[in-house]
């Protein structure tokens, strides 16, 4: 039986030359759609692959109803639904390893362009000038710089650069010292970074954590002179704050190659002479448009022959029996990853998950992709999935152990997660009671009740009279209303905990008046 492939966005003749091959598949190119005519036409497909133009949306998902598989010709999946493409039991595919060459190419080639004036002297020979004086630049031996994000692609940049002679600094949620010496390089906080760098490179994901990343108090800690280049998400750049920066001479230069709103063509940023900027090209050359098709299109024939493919995004299907066994804890498992990712902040090392009770006796490997996803999920937003989870910890080198007991010590079934940092570790234990629903009932050595949803803050603090009360008070004053409220301590006078639901977000400036109350050691904020 013949499967019907439908290529929704233009993609390299060659990159398909697989998919054309095989007499097993029709393949049919049809690009520009409009929503309405991609609808339409997508009931007679058994496989779709766009990259970034076609939205596969909800709604055209429920229309396709012999869809079997999704392929991206890229990295991003923010054009494709993920959830209801998993729920209607399509599986999705990417091509995360097709553009890491292309963009870290053009990351150095911007540096090199930005060091040496190179762009702004060919203006001015185009305008008829021959002016050697004002386009001096500086080399790039010795100087420093700043990478911002170390995955795929900041790995194949510091590389480059330490080609140069360029010292590299780096910051990425999951470098530890050692990584740090297997690549030649120093590693620090962002402010490290900050601090000492002649050349910032960010290549971290647009996450609420990341986006204005740079912004006017980053700036405020660079060197002077400093240089900063963006192949990677626009928005992790405060653009005002970069033109201001610039204008204010703290900025020598800026090499742009993404934006927040695209197309970028009339800010302020561009009428500067020193930045230079290109229209999203990072993965723009012939290899990785090529690369990235030939990814997707083998991983689409081995689905279509019922072989495992290599770059799932999504959960693929399980039987239903098993399924209906470990479906319970799917939500559970990945908010005590959520909430544990949100107690310590820096690089874990091995994450251990303990299950307790009948769990046991069930294939529980889903939930612990589900686990690492929550734990990653701080520092990778979308870029971690229930499939890939493991294989990314894999990646930066983070060992995941799974444990079992019959022994569940009081609960029926019971889940613990514990993450092992250079700085120690922290622990997290939950539960479903029977008609009520997931509960956290243990974090670190703390007994506590809570169900793990909504906006949460954590406060360690010493057990005093007064400190629940202190609290409270504050949270009035900012009108920031307490739905529920969980204690806990070790000893009476020694350390204890306060679990805090409430109804709204909690403000930065509102976890800074909390932290200066006496007898509170720290606030973690965490959203369920």
């Amino acid at each position: 039986m013949v499967s019907k492939v439908l290529i929704s966005d233009p993609l390299s003749e060659e990159g398909i030359y697989p998919l054309r091959q095989n007499e097993e598949l029709e393949v049919v190119i049809d690009v520009n759609n409009s929503p309405e005519d991609l609808a339409n036409k997508i009931i007679d497909y058994d496989a779709l692959i766009v990259r970034s133009q076609t939205q596969v949306t909800r709604a055209l998902i429920e229309r396709a109803k012999n869809l079997k598989i999704i392929g991206r010709a890229g990295v991003g999946v923010d054009n494709i639904d993920l959830d209801a493409a998993t729920e209607h039991g399509i599986i999705v595919v990417n091509a995360p390893d097709g553009n890491t060459n292309s963009a870290a190419e053009h990351t150095i080639a911007m540096l090199m362009a930005l060091a040496r004036k190179i762009p702004q002297a060919f203006r001015s020979i185009q305008n008829g000038q021959w002016d050697r004086k004002s386009f001096i630049g500086v080399e790039l031996k010795n100087k420093t710089l700043g990478i911002i994000g170390l995955g795929r692609i900041g790995v194949e940049v510091a590389h480059r650069a330490k080609g140069q002679r360029m010292n590299v600094i780096a910051y990425d949620p999951f470098l530890t010292e050692e990584k740090a010496k297997k690549l030649g390089i120093d590693f620090g906080s962002v402010e490290d970074v900050l601090r000492v760098a002649d050349f910032i490179t960010v290549h971290t994901p647009l996450l609420k954590e990341t986006r204005h990343l740079l912004d006017d108090k980053a700036f405020q800690l660079m060197k002077e002179n400093v240089r900063i280049i963006n192949c990677a998400r626009g928005g992790i750049i405060d653009e005002e704050a970069l033109y201001n920066a610039i204008v204010a001479g703290k900025v020598a230069g800026a090499a742009l190659d993404v934006f927040e709103m695209e197309p970028f063509l009339d800010h302020k940023l561009l009428s500067l002479p020193q930045v230079i900027a290109t229209p999203h090209l990072g993965a723009s050359t012939v290899e990785a448009q090529e690369s990235v098709a030939v990814d997707v299109s083998k991983d689409v024939i081995s689905f279509f022959k019922g072989e495992a493919v290599v770059n799932p995004v999504n959960l693929p299907s399980m039987s239903k029996e098993a399924l209906a066994k470990v479906a319970p804890f799917f939500d559970l498992a990945e908010k005590l990853g959520v909430f544990l990712s949100r107690l310590q902040n820096i690089p874990m090392l091995e994450i251990n998950i303990h299950y307790a009770g009948e769990l046991a006796n069930y294939d529980v490997r889903p939930l612990t992709r589900n686990t690492v996803k929550g734990l990653l999920k701080r520092n990778l937003g979308t870029h971690v999935n229930d499939v890939n989870a493991k294989l990314l910890a894999d990646q930066f080198g983070i060992k995941v152990n799974e444990h079992k007991t019959t022994t569940s010590k009081g609960f029926l079934n019971l889940m613990t997660v514990e993450i092992i940092t250079d700085k120690g570790n922290r622990r997290i234990a939950g539960t479903l009671l029977n008609g009520l629903g997931p509960r956290i009932v243990k974090v670190d050595d703390y007994v506590v009740d809570v169900i793990p949803t909504g906006h949460l803050l954590f406060i360690k603090h010493r057990d005093q009279p007064g400190a629940i009360g202190r609290v409270g008070t504050l949270l009035a004053e900012e009108q920031v209303n307490i739905a529920t409220m969980q204690v806990g301590r070790d000893a009476a006078g020694g350390d204890a905990v306060m679990m805090i639901t409430v109804d709204n977000h909690v403000e930065p400036k509102e976890v800074e008046r909390l932290k200066k109350l006496s007898d509170i050691y720290d606030v973690k904020v965490i959203a369920l």
